[in-house]
């Protein structure tokens, strides 16, 4: 249980063709980007990986080619289990321990959904314990699952039940419960921050963690965030975030999934389309969002016009400092 999902922690794409069959085989050109722009983690197929518009096979299949593509290029990965089909997520669970990942994370089921934080718990203990010796992280969400409950609450009743409980990936914007939950038992779980947006918010109350999708494209600009902020220089750590917010914005204007893989094709990793019922830009939207980031300096050296000093990253990086 001595994972800790510290640094940046890349939600990756799950790759498709154009016509939106699965291509595991970009898999390695994704691991081999994270790793050159120093994110040492990879979280697949969760909410950036599309996981509830994959087949069962299909995700079986993703874990397979990461299983393969992530040890390559020395990145740990956590695999997204989650499921409204509690067999499919504690099948997935077994699959994760099998391939060797670092750890696994389940959502919570959205549409029949968990009434009680006691029926929440009892549903992430059958997920976690079809791989007892593998962390097991709850997936908080609830802009997108609408279960809502107090995180605090959950980590001691599940701490309680679930032996291989290793923390919240928190993707709630409520920061007062972050910072309760990340002080709990004297640190003792661990608490990965989940809005990019609001990066410089959660490392305020005490952050050494965060997994995001803009971590596949923009590492570099995060990685300085993340400096600015530890050396005391909170006026360009504010700035960085100010771009941050600016990318993700530029982005959503056009439908923020299709459009983040099309970026992710033009930096030579072609993840291809999003699959319906997403968006993906037109043609006349796609040349405008590339004359729109042609100014965005932190895309690295696959990028035309950026900033080679900005590739200097540490393999590892980690948000203390």
């Amino acid at each position: 249980m001595n994972v800790r999902l510290h640094g940046l922690v890349a939600a990756t794409h799950t790759p498709f063709h154009t016509d939106a069959s699965l291509a595991p085989e970009v898999v390695p050109l994704q691991a081999a980007h994270l790793a050159a722009h120093g994110v040492g983690t990879a979280f697949i197929t969760g909410s950036t990986g599309e996981s509830h518009s994959l087949t069962r096979a299909e995700r079986l299949t993703i874990y397979q080619a990461w299983a393969e593509a992530g040890p390559a290029h020395r990145l740990r990965v956590v695999a997204h289990v989650g499921s409204n089909c509690l067999e499919d997520s504690k099948a997935f669970t077994a699959a994760a321990a099998d391939h060797g990942f670092h750890a696994v994370a389940a959502l919570a089921p959205s549409y029949f959904k968990p009434r009680s934080l006691d029926s929440l718990v009892d549903w992430c203990a059958a997920i976690a314990a079809a791989a007892p010796r593998l962390p097991f992280y709850y997936y908080d969400i609830p802009s997108m699952t609408n279960v809502r409950f107090d995180m605090a609450e959950f980590l001691t009743k599940a701490g309680a039940c679930i032996p291989n409980l290793a923390g919240i990936k928190f993707t709630n914007d409520d920061l007062s419960a972050y910072s309760q939950c990340l002080e709990m038992d004297g640190r003792h779980f661990d608490i990965p921050w989940g809005i990019d947006e609001k990066l410089i918010d959660a490392l305020g109350v005490g952050a050494l963690g965060a997994v995001g999708s803009t971590y596949n494209f923009a590492a570099p600009l995060y990685q300085e965030l993340i400096a600015c902020f530890h050396r005391g220089d909170l006026k360009a750590a504010r700035d960085l975030q100010r771009q941050s917010i600016a990318l993700v914005d530029t982005l959503a204007a056009v439908g923020y999934f299709g459009a983040a893989k099309a970026l992710m094709d033009w930096l030579g990793v072609p993840v291809g389309p999003a699959r319906r019922p997403l968006d993906n830009p037109t043609p006349a939207q796609l040349a405008s969002l590339r004359a729109q980031l042609e100014a965005f300096q932190w895309f690295g050296s696959s990028w035309p016009g950026a900033v080679a000093t900005h590739q200097k990253v540490s393999p590892e990086p980690c948000l203390v400092g």
